[in-house]
């Protein structure tokens, strides 16, 4: 039984159900020509989520991509460095001295993960300051995700990949020049180095890096010129600023600029927020139909369950969709 048969026969109800349905409304919207949108919050860089995320890319079934600077950057901190990372499936059990000494190792740990400072995100400064200080000096301004996507297409970090560059979703995505959308970068940890260059003097100006209005102005012209002729969906995953940021576009299109422009034409996420507690990433979509970003019409999904599970599932089913393997 393949995957598309298996969730058919097995997933019928409650988050399953919805699972179900929500792979099959995304089936359905590229089947009418449409795009996907994704957005990425949360750990799931780490988590590999470039194991079935690039893939889709690469096949064309995403269409843009909007990510916390946490996402852009530790999917290549995984692509230099996997192979020094160290996986703590006990991480519940470990006390405050355990977490020094990973910290005395050099150890970041996000949940059951470790990521190595020296082997990963030095690594990455050291070219990525060379690239900061040869814009500066021309007078060059460029998102964050454009100075990553010159590193990775250069050829400089392939001398020894740690994973199998198939599985890098933004090595994907700088070979398809995917749109890509980072806001609120300055709180990644390359955006701390690069604060830190700053004020040491190694690079003169902090606008070299273009802001995240001007991410925003992007995402205005890409969202006209891509809904004028075809129909666009917005796949959540988790919450944060990497969602809220790019479902905005609409509104701001409709209502302050004053200008005509699709609703987006799909909605899910994949969320653990509770809508109880105030939470914007724990909205209902209906709420969002009061800000005049989906409509009564729209097809909408909340899958509450963990992304590491879900997405990569979705993901399978879309791609073996689109490569003809399901109907």
């Amino acid at each position: 039984m393949n995957l598309h048969d298996f969730i058919q026969h097995h997933f019928r109800h409650f988050n399953a159900g919805v699972l179900s349905d929500a792979a099959r409304g995304w089936c359905d919207l590229y089947s009418a020509g449409g795009g996907m949108l994704v957005t990425l919050g949360g750990a799931m860089s780490t988590a590999e989520i470039g194991r079935s995320l690039a893939p889709l890319i690469r096949q064309g079934v995403v269409s843009a991509v909007s990510c916390t600077g946490a996402n852009l950057e530790e999917d290549l901190f995984n692509y230099v460095a996997h192979h020094k990372y160290r996986r703590v499936p006990n991480y519940r059990d470990l006390s405050p001295d355990d977490e020094v000494a990973l910290l005395h190792e050099g150890l970041n740990r996000v949940t059951d993960t470790c990521i190595p400072e020296s082997e990963a995100m030095r690594r990455i400064e050291h070219h990525l300051l060379q690239r900061w200080r040869r814009a500066d000096l021309a007078g060059q301004r460029m998102f964050p995700h454009e100075f990553l996507y010159d590193l990775l297409l250069s050829g400089e970090l392939e001398v020894s990949p740690a994973i199998d560059p198939a599985d890098c979703w933004v090595l994907a995505a700088a070979e398809a020049n995917l749109p890509l959308f980072v806001p609120g970068w300055e709180d990644s940890t390359l955006g701390n180095m690069f604060v830190a260059a700053v004020i040491r003097g190694d690079l003169s100006r902090h606008h070299l890096i273009r802001s995240g209005s001007e991410a925003m102005e992007s995402l205005v012209h890409w969202y006209q010129e891509f809904t004028a002729s075809r129909p666009l969906g917005f796949f959540q995953i988790g919450g944060g600023i990497a969602g809220d940021f790019p479902v905005c576009v609409v509104p701001l299109i409709r209502q302050d600029l004053r200008r005509d422009c699709p609703l987006w034409s799909y909605y899910c996420q994949i969320s653990d927020s509770t809508t109880s507690y105030g939470s914007y990433s724990g909205a209902v979509p209906n709420e969002k139909i009061t800000w005049g970003k989906l409509g009564v019409d729209t097809p909408r999904f909340v899958i509450e369950s963990d992304a590491t599970i879900v997405a990569p599932i979705i993901f399978e089913v879309v791609r073996s969709f689109a490569a003809g393997g399901a109907d």
